[in-house]
């Protein structure tokens, strides 16, 4: 199966280049012409062969992080052509800022307008020729791999259905060899175990896929050594998926394979650093743009409305359940507490008597939170990811609320998916925690540099707009 779609992944990687080439060419030509300079289809001078080489290459890095080229995600060509469509707004960008830092004229906005519209052109109908094509072949049966299933369970039905629900992955199911029928499919039933060599000499199999048990072993290894006989390929499904996430990975240690029931692209070095680096020059620009003269001004602002400090510390937990001093605006009385008379933590709630004036302008639009940027330049959060929690909280949460404690996979953010999707504020609610704490650890799952932007902006959106949880 991996073999299949690394192939459909390389053929639509590569006609993808070679009409970006083409797009490249034809636009250069005609922009040269548009601008007076006489040239040949082929005639690319230097710096436009190295921009045409950068483009390539960010075209592949764009298609990495929006999954282009993933088979499973790609379910219908509507979905594929809007992540195509992204991809091409990302090339303009590059190509933008590439001529913005050359400063000719020779490829000039003409240019820009023209590749854009070649590009989203021809990859769209090549992207429908594809799909044409593969369905095409699986109608002739020339790109159709036929599947036996071994078992009956939960796991071999599971399977069954995901490659019913995706026909353009060329996969079709010839049966189920089990002890027991497949309830709702029992046509398809070709016998018990001890007649899988039977069913391999009638039937023709290109791949069998193992959904027997764990605690089956001895079966496991008889369906192994029958199929050997004949010319199929095996696969093993494991029968504690369930246990898995969606974004789980595969990975090998020497000759050991590896399942990490989740993903965590920032493991990755080069993306921790990529973060780290936006992390710094983002907060850097806002020191110097827009803190040197905000900041002065609220202070300012705070020490008129109410007595006390400018600056609110308070001890939070940030990755690997570390503490940090998380910094903020005061918006409330200096004589607030964070916990009551029993112990418990004190959420800020709507009206509460504890917020000042001027605190509830703060804390709707999110300005208390500015200070939190000094945690950011310590390395102690980042601009986006998931919101730091009050020890209090954290002690009373990570006992109740499931998958609480994997918040701390990551640095904790200033903003985060969970906050542009509505799921900020008071949480009392456990249930309300609970879809705060699955927001977060989706975005760990799912990060990108991409759906960090996407955070910061939907953010700065929430804070124009004003945000009816923010209190």
């Amino acid at each position: 199966m991996q073999s299949r779609d690394q192939s459909k992944k390389y053929l639509k990687n590569s006609g993808d280049i070679l009409l970006l080439i083409l797009a490249f060419l034809i636009a250069a030509c005609l922009a040269s012409r548009h601008a007076g300079i006489a040239s040949g289809f082929f005639s690319l001078r230097t710096w436009k062969i190295y921009l045409l080489i950068f483009l390539c290459l960010s075209w592949n890095f764009s298609a990495k992080i929006l999954g282009l080229y993933d088979g499973f995600r790609m379910r219908t060509l509507r979905i594929e052509l809007f992540t195509v469509g992204k991809s091409i707004v990302l090339q303009v960008f590059f190509a933008v800022s590439f001529l913005f830092v050359l400063k000719t004229q020779e490829l000039s906005r003409f240019f820009i307008a023209t590749y854009f519209i070649l590009l989203g052109i021809s990859l769209a109908l090549w992207k429908i020729c594809i799909r044409r094509l593969f369905s095409w072949l699986r109608r002739k049966d020339r790109y159709l791999s036929r599947i036996l299933i071994i078992g009956s369970g939960d796991v071999a039905r599971s399977f069954f259905d995901t490659l019913s629900l995706n026909p353009h992955l060329s996969y079709q199911v010839r049966g189920f060899v089990a002890e027991q029928p497949q309830p709702g499919l029992e046509s398809m039933h070709l016998g018990g175990i001890e007649q899988l060599a039977r069913v391999l000499e009638r039937e023709i199999i290109d791949e069998v896929v193992i959904t027997l048990p764990n605690s089956s072993l001895k079966k496991i290894g008889q369906v192994i050594a029958v199929c050997e006989n004949y010319p199929t390929r095996v696969r093993i499904i494991p029968d504690y998926f369930d246990f898995m996430s969606p974004r789980f990975e595969i990975s090998r240690f020497g000759s050991f394979p590896l399942i990490s029931i989740r993903a965590n692209p920032l493991e990755a070095l080069h993306w921790r650093f990529l973060k780290r680096c936006f992390d710094l020059i983002f907060t850097l620009c806002l020191f110097v743009g827009v803190f040197s003269w905000l900041w002065p001004l609220l202070a300012l602002l705070i020490k008129i409305d109410s007595p006390g400090p400018v600056f609110f510390k308070q001890e939070r937990w940030g990755i690997k359940n570390k503490r940090i001093a998380c910094y903020k605006f005061r918006s409330m009385v200096r004589e607030s507490r964070d916990v009551d008379e029993n112990g418990h933590y004190q959420q800020a709630r709507s009206d509460d008597p504890r917020v000042t004036r001027l605190g509830r302008f703060l804390r709707r639009s999110n300005l208390d939170e500015l200070p939190q940027f000094i945690n950011v330049l310590k390395g102690e959060m980042s601009v986006v990811g998931p919101r730091p929690h009050p020890t209090p909280m954290n002690l009373e949460a990570k006992d109740s609320i499931r998958h609480y404690q994997l918040r701390h996979l990551v640095k904790p953010g200033i903003t985060g998916w969970a906050q542009v999707n509505g799921l900020r504020g008071e949480t009392s609610d456990q249930d309300l925690l609970g879809q705060r704490v699955e927001a977060d650890i989706w975005y760990i799952e799912n990060w990108s540099f991409l759906l960090d932007l996407k955070i910061i902006w939907l953010s700065i959106w929430l804070m124009l707009k004003g945000d009816p949880r923010a209190y």
